[in-house]
């Protein structure tokens, strides 16, 4: 029983919570069942390499006393573990399409204009490993963001970079994420599928799917995966990024190869380490060995000559990160993530942990009883902006369905 329980608490922790699917109309004719979304947002500052968030707005997350006494709140003996959702007091106040969205919006230097300003091929592949090194974020063990309910989405813009996020799929779980920046031909396209395993100790969450950076003005399409989260609970509490991540470029030949390494299992070796090789894959010449800490200096070593520079600086990279704003109140959508749960993160901020606990059995309720609507009524509910498309490689495939994503009502 104890067994299945750990398994149960840490198949929640890491897929962050309800287990809800959402209902949107078509743009222009928004269901009044939407009625009940909150009037404000609720925005709260990224976080920060420390994995935890530096404003006012910022959370602190409680105790293992509280935490404890409300999964007891939420448990009672025979219940169906398959149905336990996570109590409040381990949620973060955020959804996980914030999440997700603050890995590409919430930076501190420009690594995606130096993508798109590199002077050859070799410059903006360069570029690309940066990026995606930066969109590792620390992770606080015990907390997580809220799953997203169907069809929930998140729209930022930092400067002229427009990002747009939407839950696709709730069973299984797929988020899709579409940015461009037009003025300097930048397109991105995530398609993420978190598939969790027990293992006993710990919970081993691979990320399937992929991640694009278009650079449309080079015709150059760099594809990239996601590392491993790995959850673990004995014999030391711990999160952390692991295994191998490919960056590939096929218009250019060059492929990298990053290897996150993590702790041992009596919490030995190297934390937050990475190493990696940039190569020509038509020729197999290594061109440069990368080696580093992902939350700290990353270095590359040219083969040829033996020269060491800096490639990522994460220190530079996440510095200084501002809290989203709401810029167009007007433009915001029901469907928008700081809108859907405001209720539940307000409560959350205020240690509110009983009014949490409602809000958040009130969106579970409700999304139920929009689920056996659309049952009873024969209704085949389809995404909002992306196309979802069943593939043997990836598992899932998310296309736009338009070629640029507009300003947004959030901005940085």
């Amino acid at each position: 029983c104890l067994c299945r329980t750990s398994a149960s608490l840490a198949h929640h922790l890491f897929s962050a919570g309800l287990q809800v699917q959402y209902r949107l109309e078509e743009e222009g004719n928004i269901n009044n069942e939407m009625e009940w979304i909150p009037a404000e947002p609720i925005l709260t500052a990224p976080m920060t390499l420390e994995g935890d968030s530096d404003n006012a707005s910022s959370h602190k997350a409680p105790g293992i006393v509280p935490k404890v006494i409300s999964l007891f709140k939420s448990v009672r003996p025979g219940s169906d573990l398959t149905k336990f959702q996570l109590p409040p007091t381990f949620n973060m106040p955020k959804s996980q399409l914030q999440s997700y969205g603050e890995c590409v919006y919430s930076i501190g230097e420009d690594l995606l204009g130096r993508c798109a300003e590199g002077k050859n091929s070799l410059e903006r592949f360069n570029a690309a490993v940066a990026w995606c090194i930066s969109t590792t974020r620390p992770v606080a063990f015990g907390m997580a963001p809220f799953n997203p309910v169907l069809g929930e989405t998140h729209h930022v813009s930092m400067g002229s970079l427009n990002v747009l996020l939407e839950q696709v799929s709730h069973h299984p779980p797929v988020s899709a994420l579409h940015a461009t920046d037009e003025g300097r031909g930048i397109e991105l396209i995530w398609c993420h599928t978190p598939v969790p395993r027990f293992t006993g100790a710990a919970v081993e969450g691979v990320i399937q799917g992929y991640r694009q950076i278009r650079l449309l003005n080079y015709g150059e399409n760099y594809v990239m995966g996601c590392p491993k989260l790995v959850i673990r609970f004995l014999p030391i509490p711990l999160v952390e990024w692991v295994g191998n991540v490919t960056v590939r470029c096929t218009e250019s030949g060059l492929e990298a190869i990053l290897t996150y390494k993590g702790q041992s299992i009596l919490g030995f070796g190297g934390n937050r380490v990475i190493k990696g090789k940039v190569f020509d894959s038509l020729t197999k010449t290594t061109l440069y060995e990368l080696d580093g800490h992902w939350d700290k200096v990353v270095t590359k070593k040219e083969v040829e000559t033996g020269k060491v520079s800096s490639l990522y600086h994460a220190r530079k990279a996440l510095a200084g990160l501002r809290t989203p704003v709401l810029k167009d109140k007007k433009g915001l959508l029901p469907s928008e993530s700081s809108l859907v749960w405001a209720e539940v993160s307000k409560a959350i901020l205020n240690n509110d942990w009983d009014s949490a606990r409602e809000a958040k059995k009130r969106i579970e309720e409700r999304e139920r009883k929009l689920q056996r609507e659309r049952a009873s009524n024969g209704i085949s509910w389809s995404p909002r902006y992306f196309s979802l498309v069943r593939t043997k490689e990836n598992g899932w495939e998310c296309l736009p369905k338009k070629s640029l994503v507009h300003a947004a009502p959030i901005v940085i």
